[in-house]
């Protein structure tokens, strides 16, 4: 390790000061059952005796132990649970302090800045032993590839839950009814987009493109090749800030909002208010995410039964080609803390739930009760799929890599708009996603304490830049505050992780 474990005190003990018992309380399990195998007289055999788990889980509004998912997790391992929550507030102060306190929890499930933090203080127990001797379902369920988000300095500290999978949330789509009544085709490229979006404005008079402050990227910017927030050049992670690309994505976004193409007001839409203004008809395209397809197409129907709505296939670049990033993080880091005095146990729990049948009913439930197939596809029965298994995932530890998304999609097929929409946007991401080569890293301490800083500061300047209230000749200037704020540390820490796995 790179600190010793003497330094969790210090590294810690600073959250006693701040987080005080952290706020809020956390739901009380119900009493322990007696999970015992018994001799037919009636005693019971000490080895079969298995402890009770105790489990910290991030924040939800639900009482974990009285969920159907926890209570089928008891049934199908034969373990107890006591589950433990962070507060809503000051989560990782609290969790500082039950670490520094030495709470014996067996589980956490963390998410990335939290599990760093603890794996570098010493914290969080290696598992390489345990995953040989008691994790035969884990080795099966998770991928190699996987593994190196939850390694450092060669060894594992925790079980990466990666979700999903690889999939695709946004595209753009229009209002199909009001390019038929102009005559006008899809774009199948930027400067045919330009021409769509000048054209609707000049008949229609409305707003051509809408968007909201948080998604800036998207559709458009593919085209420049900005995928995603790390690009391999000829071998070198570079930035998307620092990609030459980005200065033409901007300066072609500035023009469709110098020419009034592009929402005036999309510096400060919410997401909300950017559908409001597709759904009441005062805008034509919209980049949509397939999660709220459902709601808008809904709310537009309402609005004007007799609206069609297109999906736009993802535009092609300069080179006549479509590619659309996407991400491959670790969502979730499943560890056992060094106070643990179940550790075997607790990879013996882990390793259970990711049996193959069991981690299936605990992901879409039991076949007709909670789902049924139909054409080999996964289908929730409603309402008992919602009422059971809404908050399924914050209990899981941990998936089959190969299984889970064909298991997911399920739950967007509980509406027929959200599961065609859903559909549609990966069909057409189909043989043409980039995944960002950072996807596998494990969490370093230079990109995991200026990723979020940096993100805004690089958003918040590019809106100033497609707005014209900064000239686009000062992008130089802004790149060097960029790099000197922790850019270039960040980069520099990027790649030379890069560099031990390419």
């Amino acid at each position: 390790m790179r600190k010793k474990s003497a330094m969790l005190a210090v590294l810690l003990g600073l959250s006693l000061a701040i987080s005080g018992c952290g706020g809020g309380t956390t739901p009380k399990a119900d009493p322990a059952p007696e999970n015992a195998t018994k001799e037919p007289a009636g005693e019971v055999k000490k080895d079969d005796v298995k402890p009770q788990i105790r489990m910290i889980m991030q924040y939800g509004v639900f009482d974990p132990s009285k969920e159907f998912t926890s209570q089928l997790i008891t049934e199908k391992t034969g373990y107890d649970v006591k589950y433990e929550m962070l507060p809503a507030e000051n989560a990782d102060e609290k969790l500082n302090l039950l670490v520094a306190n030495k709470e014996e929890f067996d589980v956490m499930k963390l998410n990335s800045a939290q599990f760093y933090s603890l794996a570098t203080a010493g914290a969080l127990e290696p598992i390489d032993e345990l995953l040989e001797a008691h994790g035969s379902n884990i080795n099966k369920a998770i991928k190699p590839a996987s593994w190196g988000s939850a390694t450092i300095d060669g060894k594992k500290y925790a079980l990466p839950e990666v979700g999903s999978g690889i999939a695709v949330g946004e595209e753009l789509v229009v209002r199909q009814d009001w390019l038929d009544e102009l005559g006008l085709a899809a774009p199948t490229n930027a400067d045919e987009l330009y021409t769509v979006l000048k054209t609707i404005k000049e008949k229609k008079n409305i707003i051509p493109l809408t968007g909201s402050k948080d998604s800036i990227y998207g559709d458009i910017a593919t085209t420049f090749g900005i995928l995603t927030d790390w690009k391999d050049v000829d071998g070198q992670l570079v930035h998307k800030a620092e990609l030459p690309e980005m200065k033409e994505f901007i300066a072609y976004m500035n023009k469709l909002y110098t020419e009034g193409l592009l929402d005036t007001e999309m510096p400060i839409n919410t997401a909300a208010k950017a559908i409001e203004k597709f759904a009441s008809g005062k805008a034509a395209i919209y980049k949509l995410a397939w999660w709220n397809a459902g709601s808008t197409i809904s709310a537009l129907e309402k609005n004007f039964p007799d609206a069609k709505v297109s999906i736009i296939p993802y535009l092609k670049g300069k080179d006549g080609k479509a590619v659309v990033g996407a991400n491959a993080n670790t969502s979730w880091f499943i560890a056992i803390p060094k106070a643990s005095k179940n550790k075997e146990e607790a990879m013996k729990f882990l390793n259970a739930k990711l049996e193959p049948e069991t981690f299936k009913e605990l992901a879409i439930g039991k076949e007709g009760v909670h789902h049924e197939v139909k054409d080999g596809k996964y289908y929730p029965i409603l309402p008992k799929f919602n009422d059971d298994l809404g908050n399924g995932s914050s209990f899981l530890t941990g998936v089959d890599e190969e299984m889970y998304p064909t298991y997911w999609q399920a739950r967007v097929r509980k509406d027929p708009v959200l599961q065609m929409y859903f559909e549609t946007f990966q069909k057409n991401a189909e043989g043409i996603i980039v995944v960002d080569p950072m996807s596998p890293a494990p969490p370093i301490e230079a990109v995991s304490k200026n990723t979020l800083k940096l993100r805004t500061l690089l958003d918040d300047n590019v809106l100033k830049f497609i707005t014209g209230s900064e000239p686009l000749e000062n992008y130089d200037k802004f790149l060097e505050q960029w790099r000197a704020e922790g850019g270039a540390d960040m980069v520099k820490a990027a790649n030379e992780w890069y560099q031990t796995v390419k």
